[in-house]
């Protein structure tokens, strides 16, 4: 009978110890072991929200905005805090204005990406469905909506210089630990070269949460909350006027225009056509837009003005002078004739002078500049004698910052092509080239080729006779105003400064004298100097080149226009690179019948109602 009593005792309490041992067991495993509970229990408490700091704003060079901050919305979701099976998805989709298959997708890819994680459900949703949004935000538990800024554009211009933001992608987070999905990055323009500078520092705000998922106000006020910090605004050295000017009168056409001011390489306008505007790649129909630029068969993403490869047609004559005085081989008074089986030329007098040579761009006086120039006899044999004179004529043009990259504060800037020694030994053999074979770069044809901003870069060089400074496009950073870490020092051409003065009164004489090339860029009351170019294009008509500065003797801005399939220099882009200069110069434009027909011109077609047809409007 004990023994029995026992036993049922014994029953009893191992029944009892599992039964607790079990309870024991489920409860190290829900609190030690899985911490879904612990997240979510904590989560309904309380909530920690991401505060995105204001972006930097973007000024012009006298502190007009040209890019400013617009707050907009994200609903975001844990979707370990969502019951799926009881949230009214089609209410939710007809709040936020998306088909309810869609909803249900995008809690898939949250959950599937994280349960505890917060992730963006609908991102940059407007003030109307934002508060449409909060008097149901109770019915979806896991959902809360979190401010940001989107980037606006006061004025639809620089959209080459400016650049975009876009949300990050996989690869940027890997290179950029600090970023989140759901962050902003700049993608392209000064937005991404100085993103360091415009995007600030996020901070942390915990509030409290009610069980109705209602915010109830901080935690343990703000103990633990971090203030975000505002990003630095760049003060560029564009003006807005002329740039806005500027992509006026390039409507309708391709090619590029640059203005600088030369003592400082400060960068006033850079255009890019066809261009686009910049408020196409903002919020939520940025991918769409992105698409149809990319595929436009006009290609108003690339950046002609920092990108494309160009013949530089006459005004290569400018260094070939130069080089040429310095090395000794001519004179400022040196005179050819202009010897038409050498190279084709248009009709003028022949040139007794290198200031003649320029103002009337005769072909055949620089083929014979340039033959001095490689062929000095400094080796008998012919060949050799080519290879020396062209090595020595190489490290010249990269002195005038041709052939090298420059330094602009810009990113994928290409360096233009000066030929050297390597290139024909390649092409041709070491003992099989001379100076008859690449005489066509005497006029700035053949294998050279320049980008648009080394051809103002190459106006600033004559016009602070002998010297530039890096062209850049940020001159101060922060509400302090803190000078921007650019390359402030004078690069000097390896060009005696004495040399440049006839050089430069050619050019002068070439916009104000008679059988001047560029004379459609005279304007009253202003020394302008100026050359002409004419860049052959094999298939098509030929591009159009100008490059000049004004005052003579004063220069406060350097201009480069390069019209593609537009013809001779000095037809249109004289003209539009001097109304450019009057604009600066004065304020204003009194060529008033000049202006109509250069923006008139285009390469495009026009429809019946005379619409452009081509280049994205606008």
């Amino acid at each position: 009978m004990r023994r029995s009593t026992i036993n049922k005792a014994s029953v009893i309490m191992a029944i009892f110890a599992g039964v607790v041992l079990i309870y024991w067991f489920r409860l190290f495993q829900l609190q030690i072991l899985d911490e879904r509970y612990t997240i979510d229990a904590r989560s309904n408490a309380i909530r920690h929200k991401v505060q995105y700091p204001g972006r930097g704003l973007i000024l012009d060079r006298d502190g007009r905005i040209l890019v400013y901050n617009e707050a907009v919305y994200d609903l975001m979701v844990v979707p370990g805090q969502v019951d799926a099976d009881s949230v009214d998805w089609n209410l939710l989709a007809r709040l936020i204005e998306v088909d309810s298959a869609g909803v249900r997708e995008r809690y898939r890819k949250a959950r599937a990406y994280s349960r505890y994680a917060p992730s963006v459900f609908e991102k940059q949703i407007s003030k109307e469905v934002y508060g449409r949004l909060q008097e149901y935000m109770y019915r979806f538990s896991g959902f809360y909506v979190q401010s940001r800024s989107l980037r606006r554009y006061l004025r639809p211009v620089a959209a080459h210089v400016l650049g975009d933001v876009g949300e990050v992608n996989a690869e940027e987070i890997r290179e950029n630990p600090g970023y989140s999905q759901g962050d902003y990055i700049g993608k392209s323009g000064l937005e991404k070269y100085y993103e360091e500078a415009l995007r600030g520092k996020k901070g942390v705000k915990v509030v409290m949460v009610d069980v109705l998922n209602r915010e109830k106000g901080s935690y343990k006020n703000g103990m633990y909350d971090t203030l975000p910090e505002a990003g630095q605004s760049l003060y560029t050295t564009l003006d807005a006027e002329l740039q806005e000017y500027a992509e006026e009168l390039m409507r309708g056409k391709r090619g590029s225009v640059v203005a600088i001011e030369p003592a400082t390489g400060e960068v006033l306008a850079l255009v890019s056509a066809p261009t686009y505007d910049p408020n196409l790649l903002v919020g939520r129909v940025r991918s769409r837009n992105y698409g149809d630029l990319l595929h436009d068969p006009q290609k108003p993403l690339f950046n002609r003005a920092l990108m494309a490869y160009y013949p530089p047609g006459s005004i290569f004559k400018l260094p070939q002078a130069l080089i040429a005085l310095q090395e000794g081989v001519i004179a400022p008074n040196t005179g050819f004739a202009c010897d038409k089986q050498l190279i084709g030329c248009h009709e003028h007098p022949d040139a007794k002078s290198v200031t003649e040579g320029i103002r009337m761009s005769c072909n055949p006086y620089f083929y014979q500049v340039f033959k001095r120039v490689i062929q000095q006899g400094k080796a008998p044999d012919i060949f050799e004698d080519s290879r020396i004179g062209l090595a020595r004529w190489e490290r010249y043009m990269h002195s005038f910052g041709l052939g090298t990259r420059l330094g602009i504060d810009l990113l994928d800037v290409k360096s233009g092509y000066i030929p050297d020694t390597g290139f024909y030994d390649r092409f041709y053999g070491r003992k099989r080239w001379a100076f008859s074979t690449i005489y066509s770069l005497s006029i700035g044809q053949g294998e050279v080729s320049l980008v648009p901003l080394q051809m103002a870069n190459l106006a600033a060089v004559m016009a602070n006779r002998g010297y530039y400074v890096t062209p850049h496009l940020v001159r101060e950073t922060g509400d302090g105003r803190v000078r921007a870490n650019i390359d402030t020092a004078r690069h000097y051409a390896a060009v005696d400064p004495r040399y440049f003065d006839p050089v430069v009164e050619g050019m002068y004489e070439a916009v104000h004298k008679p059988k001047g090339t560029a004379r459609r860029a005279e304007i009253d009351s202003i020394a302008v100097c100026g050359k002409t170019g004419t860049s052959e294009n094999p298939h098509g008509e030929d591009h159009a080149v100008f490059i000049g500065f004004a005052p003579m003797d004063a220069p406060k801005i350097a201009v480069s226009v390069f019209l593609e399939n537009s013809g001779f220099g000095g037809t249109w882009a004289a003209p539009l690179g001097s109304l450019l200069i009057e604009k600066y110069l004065t304020g204003k434009v009194e060529r008033i019948g000049l202006e109509r027909q250069v923006r008139d011109f285009t390469i495009f077609e026009r429809d019946e109602d005379g619409n452009i047809i081509g280049p994205p409007a606008h």
